[in-house]
């Protein structure tokens, strides 16, 4: 099996099937990202294609200055910073809207908490909101964290702890 960065060479070669391997191997992890991120398969899928569609113009000038793995999250990451801009007062202009007296659905409720902290998030320095985004949606250890930000490990605790405390502030 070929290596990202062999593939991304083809690519860069003029091979677009070189392209459709890395989306093959990434495009799971990248899925499951935005699911987790946005809680809606929809969403999830349009957000990783457009992901996809910018990494197919990106790689074509792709220094190997990282590797594509982090590249990639870096890519997610600004995605769904793009996604929770994009929606912000979307999801505030739902937030008026009440279930039925007679209707208990919790599912409602837990989106609505679930869209808060995300606003919340989104409206975090922007180092804490990538710590956090990292750390909650895709379940990266703090080693990960700090490569892909170019940090070391105590400092990605550090703003993950501040995120939190704030947070909380926020959200009481």
């Amino acid at each position: 099996m070929k290596s990202d960065k062999e593939l991304i060479k083809e690519f860069q070669g003029g091979r677009e099937d070189a392209f459709n391997e890395l989306v093959k191997r990434h495009l799971p992890d990248t899925y499951g990202f935005f699911i987790k991120f946005t809680a809606n398969l929809v969403e999830a899928e349009d957000l990783a294609q457009d992901v996809f569609i910018r990494m197919y113009k990106a790689l074509k000038k792709f220094r190997f200055e990282s590797e594509f793995k982090t590249y990639l999250y870096r890519a997610n990451i600004n995605m769904s910073n793009s996604y929770l801009r994009r929606n912000k007062w979307r999801n505030l202009l739902h937030l008026d809207q009440a279930p039925e007296p007679a209707y208990t659905d919790t599912s409602q409720e837990d989106e609505w908490r679930r869209k808060e902290l995300w606003d919340a998030i989104s409206k975090l320095p922007s180092k804490q909101r990538k710590v956090v985004t990292m750390r909650i949606a895709q379940e990266m250890p703090y080693k990960d964290i700090a490569l892909v930000m170019g940090v070391n490990e105590n400092s990605a605790k550090v703003s993950y702890h501040h995120a939190v405390k704030s947070l909380k502030d926020v959200l009481k």
